[in-house]
């Protein structure tokens, strides 16, 4: 079965930085795409970055654009999001995200972003 762990989760100040990680297992990590999602309290998941399984082609929500870079690690079986200029609005649980013979979800990790 395919398990997804989130890391690096946190809290940071406005205007700080924060890289998460995604680490997989029970798959053939660099023949899927994977992406990352956040949750606001009371609001549904959405969509934050995605990138091919080379790395080549990657997309953003356009509320992260030029302040997210999202990266993976084939050798590794990581995904990484790197936030940067991060806002309250960040604030969420970040999830990566793979499909395979269904959607797989990782359990999240917190990132609260406050002064």
């Amino acid at each position: 079965q395919v398990q997804l762990v989130e890391s690096g989760g946190g809290l940071v100040q406005p205007g700080g930085s924060l890289r998460l990680s995604c680490a997989a297992s029970g798959c053939t990590f660099s023949s899927y795409f994977m992406h990352w999602y956040r949750q606001a309290p009371g609001k549904e998941r959405e969509f934050v970055a995605g990138i091919s399984s080379t790395g080549e082609f990657k997309n953003y929500a356009d509320s992260v654009k030029g302040r997210f870079t999202i990266s993976r690690d084939n050798a590794k079986n990581t995904v990484y999001l790197e936030m940067n200029s991060l806002k309250p609005d960040d604030t969420g649980v970040y999830y990566c995200k793979v499909t395979k013979d269904r959607v797989y979800w990782g359990q999240g990790t917190q990132v609260t972003v406050s002064a």
